[in-house]
């Protein structure tokens, strides 16, 4: 809460600055003011009001990065399993949240590239170069995103933000709009994250009832079953090269 209100006091600040540098009082009066790397003109004089627009989209694209990345990507699928798996081996805190978050957000990285790429180079790199308009560049630069979702989106979610939506059934995938699009995905991640979790627990409750029963038929009713097999699943997990199977394994899910 308190990142998302210092991101809105930013946006505004931005805001009262460039209105105040672009009204004619201040630009008739600017003429005596030089700052390192800065020129002041006013509007008259050929500052394109577009630039205050860019700046501002920039602001604000930057502060809804976090909710894209989170909507919109892989990461989602990915961090839901590292979280799983955590839990699976029964160690609350271990990897911290620090480690899993970093190894999630570069494995979205590497499934995210071809996207990015195609966005970069139909959307941003024209855009910087003044070849196409600020609505172009979106449309360009969030298409390879939607073709990412589409592929990754069952028809079921689909169908059912359709019916939530009270929307009209869409004849092709362009008649979907984002808004249905995105929490489809989003629906449907889940569901993969936890099929994909539900697998990873399957080897370490095996361990943990082989343990248990071994401990009943010794009668060591005593001793927690964790503190005999938090250690034999770490060894297992080493030992099979644990780490390399899962990320291998769940970067493959994405088709």
């Amino acid at each position: 809460m308190f990142e998302l209100k210092c991101h809105r006091v930013v946006l505004v600040v931005v805001a009262v600055f460039i209105t105040f540098i672009s009204c004619p009082t201040f630009a008739a009066n600017a003429g005596g003011i030089s700052l390192p790397g800065l020129e002041i003109r006013s509007v008259g004089q050929g500052l394109d009001a577009a630039n205050s627009v860019r700046l501002l989209l920039a602001l604000t694209v930057l502060s809804l990065a976090p909710a894209i990345l989170i909507s919109m990507t892989a990461f989602t699928r990915i961090i839901i399993v590292l979280s799983l798996l955590r839990h699976a081996m029964g160690m609350q805190e271990t990897p911290p949240n620090t480690v899993l978050i970093s190894l999630a957000l570069f494995l979205t990285l590497f499934t995210m590239s071809p996207a990015l790429k195609e966005a970069n180079q139909t959307g941003f790199e024209p855009y910087l170069q003044g070849k196409i308009s600020t609505e172009q560049a979106m449309e360009r630069g969030f298409k390879p995103f939607r073709e990412f979702m589409v592929k990754q989106t069952r028809e079921e979610d689909l169908a059912l933000m359709v019916d939530i939506s009270h929307s009209p059934q869409p004849r092709t995938i362009d008649d979907i709009s984002n808004v249905q699009l995105i929490p489809a995905f989003m629906l449907s991640e889940l569901r993969a994250a936890f099929q994909i979790g539900f697998m990873v627990f399957l080897p370490f409750l095996l361990v943990d009832l082989i343990v248990s029963a071994i401990l009943m038929g010794l009668g060591m009713m005593m001793v927690p079953p964790m503190t005999i097999s938090l250690p034999i699943k770490l060894l297992m997990f080493v030992l099979i090269d644990g780490w390399n199977i899962l990320i291998r394994a769940l970067l493959g899910t994405f088709h």
